[in-house]
């Protein structure tokens, strides 16, 4: 009897247990909460429905499945592949491949993970591009291989719903054997240039030495051409001022010897002499020379002469203008004060000084003598 009543008070419980936890799960299967950044493709009973947008969904409990679609862009790692280029080279070369899922019912129901479906496919692209190539190419030409692989992959992943948005090929390598010859080859091609810059800068140099040489031989000529005319203009003054000197001094010879003649005959008793014209017109020039001018002068005054500066100041000839300037203010002086007296005289000025005319004269010339002697004394 206790044991019926135990059964009983506990089945009521575990019953609201149980349909409490049906509840809780039930509503758990019903709500799909997807994120910002995807999209979720509903299936019931294996049916596809619809596509779920971010946010809270929900679903048809127990029956329902949902799968998940990144709709950010996605990156693909292509493993390293390996290929033969078109002229027998063999290389290996790796890319990543850029995705974005733009359709994502396509990319549900038209493939089998679209991720590897699109790896397998650059991995064979890869390789075929590669093998249309020469070996040159493919290690120059990179641009041209992303754009062949992404046009060769935008067909086939737009039936998918993806987009290729970039393909980059990071590195491709040919083999240790090739890699080997082409260094050898860049270092040939190096030395050769180095030869080359070599040999050009050995022919410029000698250029700019021949063209330095040439210059300073036609300094050189220039110099002596010059010096050879200068030496020879020199020779020419040279002997000119010889000639000249040996002429002068042959005249003076002849001059003294003379002198000496004369002296000798104005020791005799004779009063008269007969010289000759010669005699006469050396000694003539000797006196021009010592004196720089002739002996003979038509009026035998000091102005006729030609003195040099030093002389025409030791003579005092430079102030023969100013002594005649003052004689002459002097003078008008005396006619103005002689003038102002006859003035006076005329209106009979009591105080004026009234003299002879005989005595005026005999002032002025007793002035003019004066003036004279001043004249004389200061030459």
């Amino acid at each position: 009897m206790a044991v019926t009543i135990a059964l009983v008070g506990v089945g009521p419980t575990l019953l609201v247990g149980l349909v409490l936890l049906l509840a809780i799960v039930t509503v758990a299967s019903m709500v799909e909460i997807v994120d910002a950044y995807e999209k979720r493709a509903l299936t019931v009973f294996g049916e596809y429905r619809k596509l779920l947008q971010p946010g809270i969904s929900f679903i048809p409990p127990f029956v329902s499945r949902t799968y998940a679609f990144d709709m950010r862009t996605q990156t693909l790692d292509v493993p390293r592949q390996e290929a033969i280029t078109r002229d027998n080279s063999p290389v290996t070369a790796d890319a990543v491949v850029y995705i974005k899922v733009m359709d994502a019912k396509k990319a549900f129901l038209e493939v089998d993970n679209y991720k590897k479906a699109v790896s397998n496919l650059a991995q064979t692209t890869l390789r075929a591009v590669l093998g249309d190539m020469e070996l040159d190419d493919t290690l120059n030409k990179r641009q041209e291989i992303n754009a062949k692989i992404r046009r060769e992959l935008d067909e086939p992943t737009d039936e998918w719903g993806i987009r290729v948005e970039s393909v980059e090929v990071r590195e491709v390598n040919p083999s240790k054997d090739v890699q080997q010859a082409m260094e050898q080859q860049t270092s040939a091609e190096r030395r050769r240039r180095a030869m080359i810059l070599e040999a050009q800068g050995e022919r410029r140099s000698a250029v700019e030495k021949a063209e330095g040489d040439k210059q300073s031989n036609i300094i050189r000529a220039q110099g002596e051409k010059q010096s050879q005319i200068l030496e020879a203009q020199g020779d020419s003054i040279s002997t000119v001022l010889r000639a000249k000197s040996a002429e002068s001094m042959g005249e003076r010879a002849i001059i003294d010897q003379g002198m000496e003649t004369l002296e000798e005959i104005g020791k005799g008793e004779s009063t008269t002499f007969v010289m000759p014209q010669e005699l006469t017109s050396m000694i003539g020039r000797y006196g021009k020379h010592l004196s720089g001018s002739d002996v003979q002068q038509a009026d035998g005054s000091l102005e006729s002469l030609d003195f040099d500066d030093d002389t025409a100041e030791l003579l005092g000839l430079n102030d023969i203008e100013e002594i005649l300037g003052q004689i002459d203010e002097e003078a008008e002086l005396d006619i103005e004060a002689m003038e102002e007296e006859a003035q006076k005289i005329k209106e009979g000025s009591a105080g004026a000084d009234i003299k002879s005319a005989d005595e005026v004269v005999t002032e002025m010339d007793k002035e003019i003598e004066e003036g004279e002697v001043e004249l004389e004394e200061d030459v």
